[in-house]
């Protein structure tokens, strides 16, 4: 898709080791553009950072965590129960605030011509 602006939101994926304490690694970035009910996610989980944070973190959970957030995106039978709603369904599920280990932050957005384009941009800014 190129050429006319469409509206996207997106959320940072961040990994909160310990909730209490409130410190996070940003692991990841969800983007939705309804125009083209384009939903995708790239995560990268940074082992160094996420054990600086915590040192007995749960780095195979929070990789989990992260590979069930790609599988809801994708759609597919991977996704589970989740395979059979719309892409604008799944990402309000993925965004809706949660006290865990891997939390979405607030919702934000934005106007792109190529999603695919915005979503590399936004995870090197904001993950890399």
């Amino acid at each position: 898709m190129t050429g006319q602006l469409h509206d996207y939101e997106y959320a940072v994926i961040r990994a909160v080791p310990r909730v209490e304490r409130g410190e996070f690694v940003n692991v990841g970035v969800l983007l939705y553009c309804r125009h083209s009910s384009h939903l995708a996610a790239r995560t990268h989980l940074d082992q160094g950072r996420l054990l600086a944070l915590d040192p007995v973190a749960d780095v195979a959970g929070v990789r989990k965590a992260l590979f069930g957030i790609e599988a809801v995106c994708a759609g597919g039978t991977e996704a589970g129960p989740a395979a059979g709603d719309s892409a604008g369904q799944r990402f309000r599920w993925l965004t809706a605030p949660r006290s865990a280990v891997v939390q979405p932050s607030p919702v934000h957005t934005g106007l792109t011509a190529d999603p695919e384009a915005e979503l590399r941009r936004l995870f090197e800014q904001l993950v890399l």
